[in-house]
């Protein structure tokens, strides 16, 4: 297959195996075991015999790459040049909120209501993101691009503002953040998470260091990591995708 023939989606995978610090068929065998099937996902696309995986496939062979699980994703179902048609408000008061919830959807498809918190409110130690926050508005998206996000149903997922650069240049100040607020335990490495740490709420990047310590990074190297008691802090939910506010 020539290069003008090659698909976005091989050429993402191509550039990924690239940089890769293990060959194609060691992906591939985490696919298999983390699922429990046979298939060779990147083999198939590397042959050009699967164009259009599912979402759900996408998103295991990024995460087995060490990749975001959106990276091959939106690259197939375009879900984030989609996103940021998404027509956003300025925060402010009640006035300046519209009387019906923003649709997106990327193909057309069935769509879910996702809340956006209203993030004037802070968080109280110890509560869940749906008691910190007092008011609310909902937002339609397509199913689809939900669940290329994540497979928990969109009543449990929370739409947020992050605020600072503590996470740049993965997250940028007033990004909005997706979180899946059923992800509470911290049972995955180097993930980004919603939390309440000594009196703040933060969205941080976590990695558990032994059975009782945590180290809290900030992906902006500027911004020094803390190393803390896993008891210090509260995750309300995992970050699972963001749309960037332009």
């Amino acid at each position: 297959m020539t290069e003008r023939d090659e698909t976005p989606l091989q050429h993402a995978v191509a550039a990924a195996l690239a940089s890769a610090p293990e060959a194609r068929d060691f992906y591939d065998r985490a696919y298999q075991e983390r699922t429990g099937k046979k298939g060779k996902p990147l083999y198939d696309i590397m042959r050009g015999e699967s164009r259009t995986p599912k979402p759900e496939t996408l998103r295991i062979i990024a995460e087995a790459m060490g990749l975001p699980s959106d990276h091959f994703i939106s690259v197939v179902y375009q879900g984030s040049s989609a996103l940021s048609t998404v027509v956003r408000h300025e925060a402010g008061g009640r006035s300046d909120r519209p009387e019906h919830p923003r649709s997106i959807t990327t193909d057309a498809g069935e769509t879910a209501s996702v809340m956006r918190l209203d993030l004037s409110y802070s968080m109280g130690p110890g509560s869940n993101l749906d008691d910190s926050y007092i008011e609310a508005e909902a937002f339609e998206f397509d199913i689809g691009f939900l669940r290329s996000l994540t497979v928990t149903p969109a009543d449990r997922i929370r739409i947020v503002d992050g605020i600072g650069d503590s996470m740049t240049p993965t997250l940028h100040d007033r990004d909005l953040l997706f979180v899946d607020i059923n992800q509470q335990d911290l049972n995955a490495q180097d993930r980004i998470w919603a939390i309440w740490l000594f009196g703040l709420g933060a969205v941080k990047r976590l990695r558990a260091i032994g059975t009782d310590r945590v180290l809290v990074i900030s992906d902006n190297p500027d911004v020094e990591n803390q190393e803390v008691q896993r008891a210090d802090i509260v995750i309300h939910g995992r970050v699972v995708g963001s749309i960037k506010r332009h």
